[in-house]
């Protein structure tokens, strides 16, 4: 599989911002590594809406409204996008009619998706059963902030499924919140989540592999009870709705090889950037995977992960 954090591909509100072609080429180099894949995940910030009233205020520095043309949605399914995170901050920024949109033009384009409303993707890979739950903060259900009943539906259908992955949109924001702390994280006075402990809980309730993103930069990755978590796959394609400088620009896109029991064997973390008003580009400098390797032996110093030269993720061998 391989996932990446957050795709906003230009938005028409307040003011049109949009991409020269439909944004056809946004996402065209880094196409080759999700159809390589079995499952590829993102991360869709704002809903695919032609109209609408917006059902919050935007205020600068704090808060922000995407809405992003329904037939963009075709751009991810010709990158090889398969399944897409609907829980988030930005899928309601048109209220119900705008995430009802959504959903239709994923259903069209062929994209599956999970909200918070209660869906699963669900993928067969040779055999094998997976299930992708998106969970976020905010009000139940599938919040984070409120552990218990998330922990429950984890709990609960695990069992259906051979894998069971979960994204998970939460977490403070910005340069200054690289590090993942243990406790409740808290960005403008709104509780985001214990993102470590709700991690390690999920997993021991049956969840085999969590990507996290929300936080808009990079952050470490971690194994836990041979389940891999990445704790925030930062921006990847946000064309001109969000700050792109320094970390924030640095867009990881993580590959990994899971045993049909959900145990993570290997993975990659292939390193592009973005810059203001572009796709992602791949990065020779290798930014991303620098940042995320200092930042796992920083956070997570007892992690059996090595990181390759070239982006390897391994396991050291037991002593």
């Amino acid at each position: 599989m391989s996932a990446v954090g957050d795709i906003m591909m230009g938005s028409d509100f307040p003011s049109p911002k949009l991409p020269r072609n439909r944004g056809r080429w946004l996402l065209a180099r880094a196409a080759p590594i999700f159809k390589a894949s079995d499952i590829a995940m993102a991360n869709l910030e704002g809903p695919l809406l032609s109209d609408g009233k917006p059902a919050k205020i935007a205020v600068s520095g704090r808060s922000y409204l995407f809405r992003t043309p329904p037939s963009y949605a075709f751009n991810l399914k010709d990158a090889g996008i398969s399944m897409v995170s609907l829980a988030n901050n930005h899928a309601l920024d048109f209220g119900r009619p705008g995430l009802a949109s959504t959903k239709r033009a994923l259903r069209k384009a062929g994209v599956a998706f999970s909200s918070k409303n209660g869906e699963i993707a669900e993928f067969e890979v040779r055999g094998v059963r997976v299930g992708v739950i998106s969970l976020s903060f905010g009000a139940p259900p599938r919040s984070i902030a409120f552990p218990a009943r998330a922990l429950r539906e984890i709990e609960r259908v695990s069992g259906r499924y051979d894998i069971l992955i979960l994204s998970i949109h939460a977490g403070a924001e910005g340069r200054s919140a690289l590090h993942v702390v243990p406790g409740m994280e808290r960005f403008l006075n709104e509780a985001r989540g214990d993102l470590i402990r709700f991690a390690h809980d999920a997993i021991d309730r049956g969840a085999d592999l969590v990507i996290g993103h929300g936080p808009h930069v990079p952050r470490a990755v971690e194994l836990h009870r041979g389940r891999l978590i990445a704790y925030s796959l930062g921006n990847f394609a946000t064309y001109g709705g969000l700050s792109v400088a320094g970390e924030s620009g640095y867009a990881p896109l993580l590959s990994a090889e899971l045993a049909p029991d959900g145990s993570f064997m290997s993975g990659s973390i292939h390193s592009f950037l973005q810059k203001p008003l572009s796709g992602p580009r791949p990065d020779p400098k290798r930014r991303a995977l620098r940042l995320m390797r200092r930042l796992s032996a920083a956070d997570f110093p007892g992690s059996p992960l090595v990181f390759g030269p070239q982006g390897e993720i391994t396991i050291k061998p037991a002593d």
